[in-house]
């Protein structure tokens, strides 16, 4: 490959004698720099650069010494950066202005240098330091200077550990050391670091340089203009920088740029010499030839291929790229056709090229932003060819495999300055640029196809010997973003667009050019590396220096999961298989060099295995399928109810298809503020699934929640055919299925109600219901009624619900069902290669849904306001003081709610105070009252002395006197035991008023406040506290809770103030945050009042909130929702601020009530159990712009995740603005029939005040059963099914029933306790492992029993014999065939027909018997095709147990 791509290391000069070099070139070969080690460089690959400004003052205490002339000789410094641990330099040597020496009586020497430098990097570790070098000059008599090194010093530019933007010390100025000797002394081997403490470096005594050093911000305007680790002064030219007027001449110290265009690249086309097949021709025979002679083989017949050819196309400024490169595809075509549209069709890239003239071309335009009015800004061409050649299994070359893999060179390249001769800045300019080839430098750093000799070229003159490039130039200003690159119309169609990550060992650059990440910028589109090979599976893409044929080639790339699965979108693709294209990024990344033993592993970009799932978000599709008007007529027909408004007139009917136009005032001042939500479930049309009964599903039941009202569970619903007809042509019409299984003979359908009025609605709540109908849909989870399993989900915008005023609004739309299904291809027998999964989504089904708003007054006595003042919305009232002492007890049970307060009530004790009252009854006697005893114990007490009086009195009248009573001794007692517990009162009241009056005093300086927690939303309010002493005062914060937090970062306070619009003032640096103190500090003067932000956020929701609600026919949603929240506890929060003596100054008292939260989409996942849960959810595009292009401009937004169960890892990764977004999941398995049940929210800002999604994930734990089988054959594996405490009914159920069959098959008895064996056969048609379920289902209770997840693992069998078959494609009629089949055994046999493609192929018989050795015909029926292709249909020979025998393969072709 040398002799053919000539690598980039020696100098081409500037220009040659005829053609003077432009001011770009001459700015690109002095700025050319050496770049880090790529080792260091990897340090700094995710770190901002910081700029840095160096200045050099003085030099004190050097003797002179310039031996020629020594009265002349004069010092200038020479400074380089150095990597001590890699013992590298890089960058470029900067030199200063020589200064002479000055020297006094009695003084040291002193060289004033006054020097100032300016630099930005990345790489601020410890081992990165500056050398500066003192040498001595004198001019010589010939004119030339003669340097003697006097010196160099170290200069440590980020020392140790700490923050490497601050300055290394906080004197301004300091002095370094300088040591004998040349700077090439620091490359020594035997020389450790640090260096300055080496006994090889010897000091020069009192010798000292004064410098000062000091970060820079002003540079960050010109990083884009100056590359890293490169040293230049202030009155050196950048391109770009407009140069200072003052006498300082330092432009950098407060740099300001040029201004800017944006160009515009049309017509744009190259011309290849001689021409573009005669090259292309010689190019790929130098190529084989290479290949041959590095494989040490002769012509073997592998051709190589030109697969693509690419232009990168960017602005320089002669120091770097100012933005990354576009990357473009150039298509061949007439040169003459490029007057003409540009609308054809897109040539083949594999075809041959006609005889005529050819161009490359461009049939879009390309826009490149930020080139300034300078000579030596250039638009930079660099032409690149992917070629592809055969490559085997084992990733050597090979001839005989159809798998290919693709390498990338560069042929050309070209600059282009605009301005080099112009005054002005052109409009339109048609430019015609000569390319350049072979040895020499170019700012990519890569190795270019050399220029062929003049003896082999034709006639065509030498300047454009390599090629020209014309283009049509236009400018205008940056005054609008420019986009990266126009789509070519013929990929602009192609929905499979997405990045793959860039091998690491993709390209090696000029070891002069900087390494360097250049700036974020506007990409073109992704390159679809498009027929690379015959196979669907694609190849590895490698690009290096060396040659293709000395690399060991990898093994054929599969489609990445993560990048088959961005093709699918339940919104777009109904059904997706496959991956129509493969791209590739366009970063260039350094070779791998040699690692030492010691150093750690670099992490490498890795496509994780597990493919994720597709986040509906916002975007759902219409009607995909089209319904006859007979179907919507017999749907129509069936008598559902209407929807009717307050008045009993129908509401108005809305067309799905049509944008709504939504006004917040509008609904806001709708005098119908009650909104009742009608969900009617119409009808369900099913769609015909490969292995599936035609009337599957029977029954049907939803799950799904609206708003914040409770998740719901319908009840069963039967699909009802029409009359006459097949249930595939009209949809099935819904019918509620009573408990006993009878149909319900009342409507059609099924139809919920959710009543939404100010009475449910908190104050303020009303914009944020309105924003869930405009946003958000509702996704609905679609279950079979009797297997219990997923059918699938479908998404309704509610957009349509808004009235804007009307009194009543309904809209039907015709849902798709959708599920996600995985299929991993391959072997399944363990070949060590980890085979791709093909992840694709598959329409069941389409429900049929009404939705329906109907407008409700409200009573208008009732007032409520809409919205809170903004005033007093997040600010806590404080507590006024006017209120004293209401009387009667100080127990803590009659403290709150006392509205009265300044009237006295009077309680007993034992009546408020339950421990008193328990203390006194222990003491009383068995059978006895005491004081403090029930009323019925009172009463009997009243009723015994009153029949005691008279009693005495009876006796008084029949005896004349009354005698002493008996229990008059009882009297004294019980009077002593009265005595006795009022002294145990006292006692108790006294030991509790020390606790009553502090809990009284604390309720004085209490404030109490109420805050709605919704899950993952923030709770921000604010607390007025006030200092009431006449002296300052440092408060602690003081809070248990951790979900109730201090705002302790001014910044995070300021978001939150921006939010809620409250108009109190911000402090920066208000709290001041002590080690072991309780809680943040705030320093208040005498009868100060600062406001204290508070923050309640939680994460974890109450278990209440997230269980399913049934809710049949009639019951009313809003009961429901009252009794939920009920359901759920509210919880009080003190936060305590006290003084430095430890006094409470004020308490401040939160009530956090829980409500409902919405969910935006739920997620059901089926595990085995006791394995962790890996998996990828796609975020949808939600910042993308209608049109971008992958990796176009746009502000990054990064993406926060957190999840309501701490025991679950959920994390997200940032990606460049555009690009795929993945949540990933880490669950941890469980025992079977779990499920655990969590929350995902995802923030798209940075503080996490309000989740933009919430996603409800349910995990189903299975018991897993692995099967291994061949294709075509029945394999049955044995299950052991326990019973539950009572009888069941029970039947099993599987999700592939053209697959999988169970004995029994029926409905049998499952004793109590009992056991009882189960056989699952399986007989897969495609080879490969992929998951499917059984369930065991109650058939009287419908509950499900037990559940099983089969793992199958499928191989392909063994093809015996092959056939090719020719059918025409588009008629109406199929095809009859027959092959021949031989008996291989001598006695007679019985076999079994099978197939794995039954909907294209039928038997004329299924069995068949034939003697010994004897030959029979099979029959075969190949159905029509309306489309052209090809096809591979096996069919399987199995004897009576259903083994294979022979397999045959039959390739058909419709043409």
């Amino acid at each position: 490959m040398v002799r053919i791509f000539a690598e980039c290391w020696h100098m081409e000069p500037a220009g040659s004698p005829d053609v003077p070099a432009t001011e770009w070139q001459r700015v690109f070969e002095r700025c050319r720099a050496v770049p880090p080690h790529v080792q260091t460089a990897r340090l700094g690959t995710d770190v901002p650069s910081q700029g840095f400004q160096l200045g050099f003052k003085r030099l004190v205490g050097l003797e002179q010494r310039a031996p020629q002339d020594p009265q002349g000789a004069r010092c200038q410094l020479r400074v380089s950066l150095f990597d001590v641990a890699r013992r590298h330099f890089f960058g470029r040597t900067w030199k200063g202005a020589p200064q002479p020496m000055r020297s006094s009586a009695g003084e040291p020497s002193t060289v004033p240098f006054n020097e100032v430098l300016y630099f930005h990097t990345s790489l601020r570790i410890p081992g990165v330091v500056a050398v500066v070098e003192v040498v001595s000059v004198a001019d010589k008599s010939d004119g030339s200077q003669h340097a003697l090194g006097c010196g160099f010093a170290i200069l440590r530019l980020f020392p140790g550990k700490g923050d490497p933007a601050e300055p290394p010390d906080s004197q301004p100025q300091r002095r370094l050391c300088v040591y004998q000797g040349t700077p090439r002394a620091l490359l020594h081997p035997a020389l450790q670091d640090p260096a300055e403490q080496s006994g090889l470096l010897k000091l020069l005594e009192g010798v000292y340089l004064h410098y000062s050093l000091q970060p820079h911000s002003p540079l960050q305007l010109v990083m884009a203009l100056l590359p890293q680790n490169t040293l230049v002064s202030g009155s050196e030219p950048i391109p770009g920088v407009v140069p200072s007027s003052d006498i300082t001449a330092d432009a950098l110290r407060k740099p300001r740029l040029l201004k800017t265009f944006t160009c515009s690249l049309d017509k744009l086309s190259i011309v290849l010499h001689p021409s573009l097949e005669k090259f292309e021709e010689e190019l790929l025979q130098l190529l084989n030839s290479d290949r041959l002679s590095q494989t040490n083989c002769g012509p073997d017949g592998g051709a190589l291929a030109v697969q693509e050819r690419r232009l990168h196309v960017a602005v320089h400024n002669g120091w770097g790229f100012l933005e990354r490169p576009q990357v473009v595809v150039l298509e061949p075509e007439s040169e003459g056709s490029r007057s003409r549209s540009g609308g054809g069709q897109r040539q083949s890239s594999a075809s041959r090229l006609s005889s005529h003239s050819q161009v490359l071309a461009l049939r879009s335009h390309v826009q490149l932003k930020g080139l300034a009015h300078h000579p030596a800004f250039a638009v930079v061409f660099q032409l690149e060819y992917v070629f592809s050649a055969p490559v085997g299994r084992d990733g050597k070359p090979s001839t005989t495999s159809s798998s290919r893999m693709a390498f990338m060179q560069c042929v050309r390249w070209a600059a282009w300055s605009p301005f080099q001769e112009t005054d002005g800045v052109p409009e339109a300019l048609d430019v015609r640029v000569a390319l350049r080839g072979g040895a020499g430098p170019n700012p990519e750093g890569v190795m270019v196809y050399a220029v062929a000799p003049l003896g082999r070229s034709s006639t065509e003159v030498k300047d454009v010997e390599g090629g020209t490039v014309k283009f049509r130039f236009s400018t205008r200003s940056d005054g609008q973003s420019a986009c990266s690159v126009v789509p070519i119309q013929s990929r602009a169609e192609d929905t499979s667009r997405l990045k793959k990550t860039p091998s690491p060992a993709r390209g090696r650059r000029d070891p002069t050019t900087p390494l360097r990440s250049p700036p974020e910028s506007p990409q073109g589109p992704g390159l679809s590396i498009s027929q690379l090979a015959v196979t669907p599976r694609y190849p590895t893409i490698s690009h290096s220096v060396a040659s293709p044929w000395q690399q060991q080639l990898p093994p054929q790339l599969y489609p990445s999961p993560a990048s088959a699965a961005y093709r699918l979108s339940h919104a777009e693709i109904p059904c997706a298989s496959g991956i129509a294209h493969l791209e590739v990024g366009l970063n260039r990344t350094p070779v791998q060099m040699a690692v030492p033993d010691e150093e750690p592993l670099q992490e490498l970009p890795f496509t994780p295995v597990h493919a994720p799932v597709i986040a509906l978000g916002t975007q759902t599709s219409g009607s995909p399928t089209y319904m006859s008007r007979s179907s919507m007529a017999h749907l129509y027909s069936a008598g559902f109810p209407d929807i009717l408004d307050y008045d009993g007139q129908v509401a108005e009917v809305l067309d799905p298809k049509e944008p709504v136009n939504f006004n917040p005032q509008k609904e806001e001042l709708d005098v119908l503020q009650s909104n009742k939500l009608i969900l009617q479930f119409l009808a369900f049309s099913r769609l015909p699934q490969e292995g599936m009964d035609p009337n599957w599903p029977k029954t049907v039941y939803f799950t799904f929640q609206v708003y914040r009202f409770p998740p719901v569970r319908t009840q069963r619903l039967l699909l009802v055919d029409a009359d006459g007809a097949p249930g595939d042509e009209y949809p099935c019409i819904l019918a509620a299925v009573n408990a006993d299984g009878t149909v319900d003979s009342g409507s059609p359908g099924l139809e919920l109600d959710y009543l939404v009025d100010p009475d449910f609605l908190k104050p303020g709540e009303l914009r944020w219901f309105l924003r869930y109908l405009a946003l958000h849909t509702l996704h609905i989870d679609v279950w079979d009624g009797d297997s219990l399993l997923l059918v699938g989900s479908a998404a309704a915008e509610l957009k349509h619900l808004l009235r804007q005023g009307r009194p009543a609004v309904q809209v039907t739309q015709d849902l798709e069902v959708i599920t996600t299904e995985y299929f991993q291809e391959g072997d399944g027998g363990g070949s060590g290669a980890l085979a791709p999964i093909d992840v694709f989504t598959t329409v069941k089904g389409t429900l049929h849904l009404r939705l329906g708003n109907v407008g409700l007054p409200f009573d208008a006595s009732v007032k409520r306001s809409s919205i809170l003042p903004a005033s007093r919305s997040h600010i806590v009232l404080p507590h006024d003081g006017t209120g004293g002492f209401g009387g009667g007890s100080l127990s803590a049970q009659t403290i709150p709610g006392r509205n009265v307060r300044r009237a006295c009530h009077a309680h007993r004790l034992v009546d408020i105070d339950a421990n008193l009252a328990s203390l006194l009854r222990s003491s009383a006697p068995r059978g006895h009252a005491r004081p403090g005893s029930e009323s019925e114990a009172e009463e009997d007490a009243a009723r015994r002395r009153k029949l005691a009086r008279m009693e005495a009195v009876r006796r008084y009248e029949e005896q004349g006197h009354v005698e002493a009573p008996p229990h008059i001794a009882s009297r004294q007692e019980e009077r002593l035991k009265q005595s006795r517990d009022l002294g145990l009162i006292e006692a108790y009241r006294e030991r509790s008023k020390v606790e009553s009056i502090t809990r009284m005093l604390s309720l004085a300086i209490t404030t109490r406040h109420r805050v709605y927690a919704a899950l993952g939303a923030a709770e921000f309010f604010e607390f007025p506290l006030k200092n009431p002493f006449n002296v300052q005062q440092t408060v602690t914060i003081e809070c248990e809770d951790p979900e109730l937090s201090v705002i302790v970062d001014s910044a995070e306070w300021r978001h939150f103030k921006d939010l809620t619009q409250t108009p109190t003032p911000l402090e920066e640096h208000m709290f001041h945050l002590k080690e072991g103190s309780a809680g943040p500090q705030v320093y208040l003067r005498p009868k100060e009042t600062v406001y204290v932000p508070l923050k309640y956020q939680t994460f974890t929701s109450p278990r209440a909130l997230q269980e399913p609600t049934n809710v049949p026919t009639g019951v009313s949603s809003r009961l429901a929702q009252k009794q939920q929240l009920n359901t759920t506890q509210a919880k009080t929060i003190k936060v305590v601020f006290r003084a430095g003596d430890g006094k409470p100054v004020a308490i401040c008292q939160v009530d956090v009530e829980p409500t409902p939260h919405v969910i935006d989409q739920t997620f059901r996942f089926y595990h085995p159990e006791l394995t962790f849960l890996k998996k990828a959810i796609r975020l949808p595009p939600w910042d993308s712009v209608p049109g971008s292009t992958v990796g176009g401009t746009g502000r990054e937004q990064r993406i926060h995740v957190r999840c309501s169960d701490p025991n679950v890892i959920c994390d997200t990764k940032s990606v460049d603005p555009g690009e795929p977004q993945d949540v990933f999941l880490k669950v941890a398995g469980s025992q079977s029939p779990q499920i655990k049940k969590f929350f995902i929210l995802v923030f798209t800002d940075e503080r996490l005040a309000a989740p933009a999604q919430i996603w409800q994930v349910y995990v189903h734990f299975l018991q897993r059963v692995d099967i291994s089988c061949v294709t075509g054959q029945l394999t049955w594996q044995s299950l052991v099914l326990r019973g539950t405490r009572a009888l069941r009914k029970v039947k099993c159920h599987t999700s592939h029933p053209g697959e999988i069959q169970v004995d029994p098959a029926e409905v049998f008895a499952l004793p109590p306790n009992a056991v009882q064996d189960l056989r699952v056969g399986v007989r897969p048609r495609r080879a490969g492992a992929r998951f499917a379920y059984l369930n065991v289902a109650d058939v009287e209770r419908h509950q499900l029993v037990a559940s099983w997840l089969l793992c199958v693992s499928c191989r392909q069998p063994l093809i015996s014999k092959a056939f090719e078959i020719v059918l025409p494609a588009g008629g109406a009629k199929g095809s009859s065939k027959k092959i021949t089949y031989t008996n291989p055994y001598q006695n007679a046999r019985g076999f079994l027909l099978r197939t794995d493609h039954p909907e294209l192929l039928h038997f004329k018989e299924d069995s068949f018997q034939v003697g010994g050795g004897e030959t029979h015909s099979i029959g075969l029926r190949f159905a029509p095709s309306q489309s052209p292709g090809t096809e591979e249909i096996l069919v399987f020979i199995n004897n009576q147990d259903d083994k294979n025998e022979e397999t045959f393969c039959i390739r058909v072709r419709y043409r």
